[in-house]
């Protein structure tokens, strides 16, 4: 390893017995016994840690610079014959095993050897109750160019890293979007939203104890909700991933939630998402929509703790007998405020969804009554036979609003999001391609321009806007906008020849399911932006008149019929309208568009002859109306 330069660690010292057992060049898989061990005097002094034969000997067997060990871990009680043992890591490829049957010397040991290694600059690391720490080179998504040597130390499921020339953070690894090895170049990828951490191999022996110790940290540790695996927001990934291919694909599935699934497919389910909920994607045609209902109803009723937890869940039912409506509502609140944090974005996501489903009653069949039958015995773990549990689960979808002090418009918005989705799928009559975890489309959009290595697979949720895609597709590429640079997503038609910039709060679902497969989307800079900018900042306001070349193209009963040729045109532009006159003097208008219906593009087919350069100076404008069964086209 090259040079590190770094504050050294205060000078430590230490001594006392450890049973060690023979260094190794690979890494531990196997249990040590108490014989495989020898008793040795150890010291640490001068940064320097050294193992004797005895405490007579002066002469060491062997010995360790702190600046050679790169890494200190920490064992589980039960794993070697010793109750207590850690190991050290060095540069040169080795492992060293101690151990001893006394607590407070190894917690001492552990407390020492650290503080000899980490430098000043991350001595925060040295509070926490680590179960390894030590030095690893990585980059991040911002530069990809230099590696810098970071300082981690893994508590849980919590890796704290203080990095060159920053200050200390947390990555939470069980709310990681990704997580994979590049086994070509041994690199252990970590993808939070908006970051990727590379973090480099260097020495494969202490790499493959990083990547096995973090990939195990990042998966489920239990049968808790805190210890699944979670969304940046809180909720288990497994409850997301359900809960939106349910409103994908199973929210008007007569008796959703009410039939049961196969059995041998939800226990199969079940036991993938516990090995590793991230890496599940349900896919409609693959998954089968009550095995994935029944999958989310076996997750709750199997939790370790329940939802409401043991100590509160007595008062939750105890509420639902509460008469008086205010009441009631209080109290409910109270004691939503006082659930942990991941009962609590859990137990939102699923009542949310929960409206949801009831409010497509008229075709799934589930209404409140019939929901709160269904969950209240499972959310409160019981035997079904006392409907009171069956009462809370009513109430809080009933008055979802006011308990959770939820934005009416939010739950609008939300609700027309869901209906657009399955107006989509009745109109296109067929299933989606696929979904990752939390049941999002999946898009291939491209930067720049369209060839196979420019593709990225986006996940598109039904409330992304162009400009969210946008930001998504730059930070995956780690392209940083420059002053006066201005990216947008274009709806792009190959077979008509233009394209279109969409508005940066426009919805992309629509778009994608209204094109063809000769149409695409494309992330690029827009090179006018600017002067339309300082366009718009120059005007009170914002209209536009003069004569333009002027073609029409109409469909009248699946028809398609043209005005022929280009002809002169006056039009006048502004907020409201699009007024077209057949001349300047005119004082009636030929042709009178809303703005709204208006959509613009860029260019004009070749083959109808534009008069001048279709790439600099035509538009196409496409005319919206419902009236119509299709849209008329005008080229300019």
């Amino acid at each position: 390893m090259e040079a590190v330069h770094y504050s050294p660690p205060p000078c430590v010292s230490y001594n006392g017995f450890l049973f060690k057992t023979a260094s190794m060049a690979r890494a531990i898989t196997e249990r040590k016994a108490k014989e495989e061990f020898s008793r040795r005097w150890c010291t640490l002094n001068d940064g320097t840690f050294s193992y004797y034969e005895s405490d007579k000997n002066s002469n060491p067997n062997g010995s360790l610079k702190a600046s050679e060990i790169v890494c200190l871990a920490v064992n589980a009680p039960d794993k070697h014959g010793y109750d207590n043992t850690f190991e050290l890591y060095s540069e040169s490829e080795r492992l060293y095993l101690f151990g001893t049957d006394d607590p407070d010397s190894h917690k001492e040991w552990v407390k020492s050897i650290a503080k000899s290694l980490i430098p000043s600059t991350a001595e925060p690391l040295l509070r926490l109750a680590f179960e390894r720490i030590g030095r690893l080179k990585c980059k991040d998504g911002l530069n990809l160019q230099t590696s810098k040597v970071g300082w981690f130390a893994l508590v849980g499921s919590t890796l704290h890293a203080y990095l060159e020339d920053s200050q200390g953070e947390e990555i939470h690894l069980r709310k990681l979007n990704e997580l994979s090895i590049q086994q070509d170049n041994e690199v252990l990828v970590l993808v939070e939203k908006g970051r990727t951490l590379y973090i480099e191999g260097e020495r494969k022996l202490d790499f493959a104890g990083w990547c096995g110790a973090i990939q195990a940290a990042a998966g489920s540790g239990g049968d808790t909700l805190s210890q699944q695996q979670l969304t940046e927001t809180d909720i288990p990934v497994i409850v997301h991933s359900c809960i939106d291919y349910i409103t994908q694909c199973g929210l008007t599935s007569e008796g959703i939630y009410r039939k049961s699934g196969v059995n041998s497919r939800v226990a199969a389910l079940c036991e993938r998402f516990r090995r590793d909920a991230r890496s599940l994607c349900l896919r409609e045609g693959e998954h089968q929509v009550d095995d994935v209902s029944n999958t989310l109803k076996r997750f709750f009723r199997e939790l370790e703790m329940g939802l409401f937890t043991a100590e509160d869940s007595c008062t939750w039912l105890s509420t639902a007998v509460i008469q008086d409506e205010s009441k009631k509502i209080s109290q409910y609140q109270l004691l939503f405020k006082r659930l942990p944090r991941v009962n609590k974005a859990t137990l939102q996501a699923l009542i949310n969804h929960l409206y949801c489903v009831q409010r497509f009653s008229d075709q799934n069949q589930m209404n409140l009554h019939n929901l709160a039958i269904v969950f209240g015995p499972t959310l409160f773990q019981t035997d079904g036979k006392d409907f009171s549990a069956g009462r809370v689960i009513e109430d809080l979808i009933q008055h979802y609003i006011l308990i959770f002090e939820v934005d009416e418009q939010q739950i609008t918005k939300q609700l027309e999001e869901i209906t657009f989705i399955h107006k989509v799928r009745e109109t296109l009559n067929t299933k989606f391609p696929s979904t990752e975890p939390g049941g999002h489309f999946i898009c291939t959009v491209y930067l720049e321009e369209k060839k196979e290595t420019a593709e990225q697979h986006v996940k598109i949720p039904g409330s992304m806007t162009a400009a969210e895609l946008t930001c998504e597709v730059l930070d995956r590429r780690n392209i940083l906008a420059k002053d006066k640079e201005y990216w947008n997503c274009w709806e792009v038609s190959d077979k008509e020849e233009m394209q279109r910039p969409l508005h940066y709060q426009e919805r992309v679902l629509p778009i994608l399911h209204s094109f063809g497969t000769d149409s695409h989307l494309l992330i690029k800079k827009h090179p006018a932006m600017e002067m339309m900018m300082v366009y718009l900042a120059s005007k009170v306001d914002a209209s536009k008149h003069g004569i333009m070349k002027f073609r029409e193209e109409r469909s009248i009963l699946g028809l398609g019929r043209s005005s022929g040729s280009f002809n002169d045109r006056y039009f006048i532009l502004n907020s409201n309208s699009l007024r077209m006159y057949k001349e300047v003097r005119s004082n009636r208008p030929e042709r009178d568009w809303p703005v709204k219906n208006l959509k613009v593009y860029l260019g004009i087919k070749k083959k109808i002859r534009p008069p001048t350069c279709v790439s600099s100076w035509g538009l196409t404008v496409v005319h919206e109306s419902k009236k119509q069964e299709k849209p008329e086209k005008q080229q300019w």
